[in-house]
């Protein structure tokens, strides 16, 4: 069965989910505030969660209409075709969120949906009584300026969650953000690659993944393979598909920390993802930062100046790592800060800027070009 599939994201990174979902092979591809939508049957819905580097999670939309009263949104979310979607025995717990919305109460958005969708396969399954004792088939509402869409999350865990990096140090940079500014950087494995404050390695890690097109997903597992209306060869079958579709090659990929700690942490989360043989880690100071190259990228992620350090030790670091860059030669910089002073501590005004957020952190990509 083919469905309207969302794949909710981060605000600035509609365009590059966009582009993956292209590069896929997905249908009617459409871009709002926040999300992405796409057709597709199982198989696309499989291949979606597997390969995705940037998208939170890959949602089924079941419906979408406007409901400013608690009765519309009682039979907006009754009048759906739950009867396709959910088993007699499905487990549907309903989680969500209301914006800008006459119906603010998430409480109450949560109960009357329940209680719509109870409603409805009352009729169609001819029970009264759900025991809820099969897969989950999690819930996902949103009300934005009285527009509900009601959607069923296939992913379970968020995307991000790769299987590699159970252990981090502090305020860690989310996988899908990591491969967002490597995707944004336009890095496909020919240059030289370095992070200077690689921190648990997220950055370098995900710059390796994508230099072998290895999908972020193969090794983890996702709830609608758990459904028992799954058909699983479709889920091998992309899986196969994916990694049929990796490269070999020789990579150069650095990160580099001061803490030997962090070195410690990403050399093991490396190895975990699988890219140990072509990502090199060294405890290196970033504002000593010298190394050479005839074509060169770098991209990272320093500390802010909100809750690692403070703002002005922050500048301190900015300073001098701009000057160790400015003294360097064909390194491409793409860097992602939120502070508003950064283009002034860092010396340069940047030939490019993107806005992004990191988590609920309003932030800037800097792109410098040499």
């Amino acid at each position: 069965m083919k469905t309207r599939n969302c794949v909710p994201c981060l605000l600035g990174l509609e365009g590059p989910i966009s582009d993956e979902l292209r590069k896929l092979g997905m249908e009617n591809i459409t871009a709002e505030n926040g999300r992405v939508y796409f057709d597709g049957d199982e198989h696309a819905i499989a291949c979606a969660n597997i390969c995705l580097r940037i998208g939170e999670r890959v949602l089924i939309e079941v419906g979408r209409f406007p409901a400013n009263t608690f009765d519309m949104l009682f039979e907006g979310v009754k009048a759906l075709p739950w009867e396709e979607y959910l088993p007699k025995d499905a487990a549907f717990p309903v989680k969500g969120y209301c914006l800008n919305s006459t119906l603010m109460s998430v409480p109450d958005c949560q109960k009357i949906i329940k209680k719509a969708i109870v409603e409805r396969l009352k009729l169609k399954h001819h029970v009264s009584w759900f025991e809820e004792t099969g897969a989950t088939h999690q819930i996902q509402f949103s009300v934005m300026k009285d527009d509900v869409s009601i959607c069923i999350d296939t992913s379970g865990d968020g995307l991000h969650k790769r299987g590699y990096r159970p252990a981090h140090n502090a305020a860690p940079l989310k996988e899908t953000m990591a491969a967002a500014m490597v995707t944004l950087s336009r890095y496909r494995g020919r240059e030289n690659f370095c992070d200077p404050f690689c921190g648990s390695g997220t950055i370098p890690i995900e710059a390796a993944l994508i230099a072998r097109n290895i999908a972020p997903g193969l090794h983890r597992a996702f709830s609608a393979e758990k459904w028992h209306e799954a058909d699983k060869t479709i889920w091998q079958e992309a899986r196969k598909e994916a990694q049929a579709r990796e490269f070999h090659g020789e990579y150069r990929i650095l990160g580099s920390d001061i803490d030997p700690s962090a070195i410690r942490i990403a050399k093991e989360n490396a190895e975990r993802a699988g890219v140990a043989d072509i990502v090199q880690f060294e405890v290196s100071d970033a504002m000593q930062f010298d190394r050479k190259t005839d074509r060169g990228i770098i991209v990272t992620n320093p500390p802010y100046g909100e809750r690692i350090m403070e703002k002005q030790e922050a500048e301190t670091l900015y300073r001098g790592f701009g000057e160790a860059w400015s003294a360097t030669k064909n390194w491409k910089l793409y860097l992602l800060s939120s502070h508003t002073e950064f283009e002034r501590t860092f010396g340069r005004l940047a030939d490019k800027k993107r806005k992004l957020y990191n988590g609920m952190i309003k932030c800037d990509l800097f792109m410098y070009f040499k």
